[in-house]
């Protein structure tokens, strides 16, 4: 009967105003009579009721002002704090003493009987007390009553986040979670409660004792986002139990330790937040003197890592932003995007080719940048395996006509992105890539030694794969479970780096900052991922179970593992911990030239074979894997066999 009662009670809207007064008053007048009777016993208290009563009643007409001047009312009963205990309080305080000076005016007055100073004292004391546990026991019920509904949570964190995280949920009015227990790493906090819930130390087998207690979801603390990121097992361990995880949004990550967090500043994590990775710190100031003002042009700006620079970008408010894609409709949507978002900055889309030399040296000349980073490649390792001319002509041919447009027309810096499969490159992108490395390398070692009269810096930035880019894993495992499966990986043991775009981006403009000309910048990647471990989380987190992992073999042009270095080279610190330069081997400009003017003709030939082997010669470290290219590795050895033995003996 009673839990039929609160559920009709609490499913209702809250009880009015006039209705919370007339029960405080009723407590009250309850009150009055419990202070007379102890006062004067039953039997006088029987005989001296009504005169009692008249008293009583001018009592309550007098706390009833003070509840008026102090809103008790107001508040609704099952949301009470402890701000409205606080005023409960200080208005049965005002109440006894209005009721104490008119005890001394109507003293007279024979018909009523008013209290004395101990029974004013009394009365003051059970009415707080009632109205005290009136108002806790409502929120008491109420919470119970929430609780049947809430999801049960476990918080990862017992410092500020955790605490702050914890707050939230009990004072939070519609209570969508409820808290069960804390998570700590702490062995000082073995065997201790916080905030009424237990502390279970973390270690092998806390996703099942946290299933055993119920919980459903874990919320992770800001101050515990990265420690939790790179503890694999125990992310695994949640999956695996089907506990949902919450962490931090981006802006959350940024928690000053002060303000207050609440559970809208978590949200379920996606695999991108599960990627193991360090907190990256860019200098804002360099950044913004580089780019607040000056005109700037971003190639390939409509695609992951181009639009994301464009973003990183208009937040330091450049003069002008100038934006190429031959992509058309994301290039419209960039478009949106800038008109939405950074309105008051002056920007031209323009859907061009950065192989289409005419239209560029058109835009060159009419806007005549200030800074370029160039972005734009075609990067889909199969897809130029099998079209080398079109990677030649884009890839090769594009960069040298950006990077020769930039010196021409004045710009101060040129930022190419570019890719570790530049690093002994298996396939033809990754080798275009490596490419385009050594002609900007040599172009600026040009411009040093006087050989090419100009002032541009060349700054080129070498970073592994980006979570949720176009034509990563991500998108493509994402759409294969929407499928039902199954997941397709290469190989079982197939790694790769992998890296946030916005992190990316934010290392490729502190490398543009600090870049004097000539360098090749490597970001650390952080620890290597296995893809299908990849592949198993995204199934985990999808809530599925019968999803298949199917391993297709190598494509054509991959390797196992990529590499952030040649071996032949070193690396040497700058003063960003994720940034690093190589020392690689430095090329003629001549020679560049020449080289690339030989592959663009033998690319307009469409000869696969012919072109992948004048890329071979260029860079002789590039070996074909999985690939049909592979033969003529065999046949350049063969010949570079040749041209010892003849050396050694010429008379052969």
């Amino acid at each position: 009967m009673i839990p039929r009662i609160t559920n009709w009670y609490f499913s209702q809207k809250a009880l009015p105003y006039w209705g919370v007064l007339a029960l405080d008053c009723l407590i009250v007048m309850f009150s009055g009579y419990i202070a007379r009777y102890l006062e004067v016993g039953g039997l006088e208290f029987a005989q001296l009721f009504w005169p009692m009563t008249y008293g009583i009643l001018i009592s309550i007409v007098l706390y009833a002002v003070s509840f008026r001047l102090f809103h008790t009312y107001a508040g609704i009963i099952r949301y009470s704090s402890f701000i409205d205990l606080q005023h409960v309080a200080a208005a049965t305080f005002v109440g006894s003493i209005l009721t104490y000076i008119a005890s001394f005016a109507l003293a007279s007055v024979n018909e009523i009987i008013m209290p004395d100073l101990l029974g004013i004292s009394r009365i003051f004391f059970v009415s707080t007390l009632v109205m005290w546990l009136e108002r806790v026991a409502v929120k008491r019920m109420f919470d119970g009553f929430q609780a049947k509904e809430a999801t049960p949570v476990a918080i990862y964190g017992t410092k500020a986040g955790g605490i702050s995280l914890a707050y939230s949920i009990i004072n939070v009015k519609v209570k969508k979670f409820r808290l069960v227990a804390f998570i700590s790493d702490g062995l000082e906090m073995k065997n201790t409660y916080l905030l009424g819930k237990k502390v279970i130390l973390n270690g092998k087998g806390i996703a099942e004792e946290m299933k055993q207690m119920g919980v459903e979801v874990l919320l992770v603390s800001p101050l515990k986002s990265e420690l939790f990121r790179k503890n694999a097992a125990m992310i695994d361990e949640f999956l695996a139990a089907d506990i949902k995880i919450m962490m931090p949004s981006a802006a959350a990550e940024e928690w000053d330790g002060k303000s207050p967090l609440t559970t809208q500043n978590l949200k379920e994590v996606d695999i991108e937040d599960l990627l193991p990775r360090d907190k990256i710190e860019v200098n804002m100031d360099a950044i913004g003197a580089l780019l607040t003002g000056k005109k700037i042009l971003i190639t390939g700006a409509a695609g992951s890592i181009g639009s994301e620079m464009v973003r990183q970008v208009a937040v330091y408010k450049p003069a002008k932003m100038i934006l190429i894609d031959q992509a058309e409709t994301p290039m419209h949507t960039v478009r949106l995007m800038m008109a939405r978002e950074f309105g008051d900055i002056k920007c031209g889309t323009i859907v061009s080719s950065i192989s289409n030399k005419k239209h560029m040296e058109k835009i060159f000349a009419k806007h005549l940048p200030d800074y370029v980073f160039h972005a734009a490649a075609y990067k889909h390792v199969p897809m130029m395996e099998n079209n080398p001319g079109i990677a030649v002509q884009n890839n090769i041919y594009g960069t040298r006509i950006i990077a020769d447009l930039a010196v021409k027309y004045g710009t101060k810096k040129f930022v190419m992105i570019s890719t570790d499969k530049a690093v002994n490159p298996t396939n033809v992108m990754g080798c275009s890539k490596r490419i385009c490395e050594i002609y900007c390398q040599s172009l600026n070692k040009a411009i040093v030694e006087g050989k090419v009269k100009g002032g541009t810096q060349f700054v080129t930035t070498r970073f592994g794969n980006v979570l949720g880019s176009n034509g990563s894993v991500i998108p493509l495992f994402r759409e294969q479970i929407k499928r039902g499966g199954p997941l397709t990986v290469t190989h079982p043991d197939i790694i790769r780096f992998f890296m946030l775009i916005p992190e990316a981006c934010k290392l490729v403009l502190e490398a543009g900052t600090m870049g004097k000309g000539g360098e090749i910048f490597v970001f650390d990647m952080g620890d290597p991922v296995k893809i299908v471990d990849l592949a198993k989380r995204m199934i985990s987190l999808s809530g599925a179970r019968n999803i298949d992992i199917k391993f297709t073999g190598l494509r054509d042009g991959e390797k196992l593992f990529e590499e952030m270095l040649n071996d032949e080279e070193q690396t040497k610190h700058t003063h960003h911990p994720k940034i690093m330069i190589a020392n690689v081997r430095e090329y003629d400009y001549e020679t560049a030239c020449q080289n690339e003017t030989r592959l663009l003709e033998a690319s307009r030939s469409f000869d696969d074979m012919a072109i992948v082997k004048i890329m071979k010669e260029i860079v002789p470290e590039y070996k074909s894997k999985c690939s049909k290219y592979e033969v003529l590795d065999k046949t350049l050895n063969a010949q570079l066999m040749t041209d010892i033995l003849l050396k050694i003996n010429p008379s052969h």
